[in-house]
């Protein structure tokens, strides 16, 4: 692994400082309630300008319960003093969760220098799930202001009212700091500074969708290429909660983004395609399959597996005509099946994670269609999420698994066809108290992952950080760099903890826009980038 990213125990700590703990806060009042409608909330406007026709209701028709529109998106009210003064932050500590806790009049509040981007956008109803969207404004985009794509869908009071989501974030500027926090090499973005000034702007078109959403997931893309052609279709399939898998061309709604002229046709707002084989069974694991290999080349058609709670698998691919489902499911789990993942190096192979505490590789070509390898007991409870990694230096044998007691385990798959060997992580990590909902490996960066979990945390991971001893020192009592003892204890691949979102459902990076992650949680989306990756 690249030494080049090796961080010493006092730098560590200095990107640990995202979070602080406050006495009593009247600068967050204006914040979001439960069940109103949502905005994208701006760090530093307090108006945004967004077209008519894809601008929604104002917020006070939505908390009248008007709900037509999916989410607002008016600027929050603009939060006095969100960026501390100097003088403010003396006194202020670093907020550790499992050691700190906040009393009844204490919130927390970010600390911009550790971010070099931050947007929090609040929705009418929650999103369980999301997927980034590929687009054609290029890779590695490191300048400001920036744009991101997601789809995702909604979990509504109501069946009826349930919807799928193609969002364009525009105009997403750096954060603001103070003087003394710019740094002398910032000279070569002076170009992006007026992006401080703009406001972000969210734009969305919308289709209905029967129940609610589980999970959402896009067909992937080839990489450093124009992602679909506008008369080809981009295909995304949905997991709903009744027991159904659609599939759905989200093309329509981006060309509709892209020109507010546009309209959506009726066909285009139904699915392309509906996967019935699962019963009334739900379920959230769902994957597809890359259709290119090595320089992009086509290797073959799109594949998507989807797993239910009664711990099958289907397999669908398409055919000539459309997309065709297989009746044999894949049964060896004995519990619900709660996310898949094909691997990154054998068109072939995916791998299964379940409820029955397992974790499966498959291979498609075996019949019987049972697992060919894997760990019985890998977590203390249930598996909820893997994810494979897809960096060319890992070559296809890292995973990494989040459990429901709330740990993380990275695997090498090298050691699993070992004989008489039962396979062991390489790293485990207890650092969440409460369950796993998220991983995903870093899409270039072999060694880093992001993860999310229950205890309202989103924490940055790099597993080529080792412990400098001449940095921490050698006795137990003595303190880190900055005075704060409390730091021991925090693991040193522990790059970054993001919090402030409630009951975080799944994170992602954004594979076009280095080390830009986005998250989805009970009170809406964030999306940022930290100093520290």
């Amino acid at each position: 692994m690249s030494a080049s990213r090796k961080r010493t125990a006092s730098q560590v700590e200095e990107s640990q400082g995202e979070t602080s703990k406050r006495g009593p806060a009247t600068t967050n009042k204006n914040r979001a309630q439960d069940g109103e409608m949502g905005d994208f909330e701006d760090e530093w406007e307090d108006e945004v300008d967004v077209d008519d026709e894809t601008a929604p209701q104002e917020t006070t028709d939505a908390q009248n319960g008007d709900d037509e529109d999916a989410m607002d998106v008016d600027v929050h009210p603009a939060v006095e003093d969100t960026e501390p003064s100097r003088d403010r932050q003396e006194g202020t500590e670093a907020f550790i969760p499992g050691k700190h806790t906040l009393s009844k009049d204490e919130v927390l509040e970010p600390d911009q220098s550790a971010y070099e981007m931050l947007h929090r956008m609040n929705v009418t109803w929650p999103c369980l799930s999301f997927d980034v969207l590929r687009d054609d404004l290029g890779d590695e985009r490191r300048k400001y202001p920036a744009t991101a794509f997601v789809v995702t869908g909604t979990q509504a009071e109501s069946s009826n009212k349930n919807e799928v989501l193609v969002m364009k974030m525009s105009s997403l500027h750096k954060t603001q700091k103070d003087d003394g926090d710019s740094d002398d090499d910032d000279d070569e973005d002076s170009d992006d500074e007026a992006a401080l000034d703009e406001d972000a702007v969210l734009e969305y078109k919308s289709i209905p969708h029967t129940g609610g959403v589980n999970r959402v997931r896009a067909q992937p893309t080839a990489p450093s290429v124009t992602p679909i052609a506008s008369n080809q279709p981009y295909h995304v399939a949905t997991w709903a909660e009744t027991g159904k898998v659609h599939i759905f061309n989200v093309n329509p709604l981006l060309t509709a983004l892209a020109s507010t002229s546009s309209t959506i046709s009726d066909s285009a707002k139904k699915p392309v395609y509906t996967i019935t084989a699962h019963g009334r069974a739900e379920g959230f694991a769902m994957d597809w399959a890359a259709s290119f290999g090595a320089n992009n080349t086509t290797v073959s058609g799109l594949r998507l597996l989807t797993g239910d709670i009664a711990s099958k698998i289907y397999l669908t691919t398409t055919t000539v005509s459309g997309f065709n489902t297989s009746p044999t499911p894949f049964t060896s789990h004995t519990s619900s099946v709660e996310d898949l993942q094909w691997s990154p190096s054998e068109p072939t192979v995916f791998a299964s994670c379940s409820a029955d505490r397992s974790i499966r590789i498959w291979d498609v070509r075996v019949k019987g269609r049972k697992s060919v390898m894997g760990v019985e007991g890998a977590h203390d409870s249930d598996v909820n999420v893997i994810s494979w990694n897809r960096a060319k230096e890992a070559s296809g044998y890292l995973m990494v698994s989040g459990g429901d007691e709330g740990a993380i385990k990275v695997w090498d798959l090298r050691g699993w066809n070992k004989p008489n060997q039962r396979p062991s992580p390489v790293a485990t990590f207890n650092w969440h108290k409460a369950p796993i909902t998220s991983v995903e490996w870093h899409p270039t960066d072999e060694s880093a992952f992001v993860a999310s979990g229950s205890d309202e945390q989103v924490t940055i991971w790099d597993l080529s950080v080792e412990v400098d001893e001449d940095e921490m020192g050698t006795s137990a009592s003595s303190k880190t760099k900055s005075g704060d003892a409390s730091l021991r204890d925090v693991p040193p691949q522990l790059l970054f903890v993001h919090q402030g979102q409630k009951d975080i459902k799944e994170v992602h990076w954004h594979p076009q826009i280095p080390g830009a992650v986005i998250s989805t949680a009970l009170d809406g989306f964030n999306i940022f980038k930290t100093i520290s990756i």
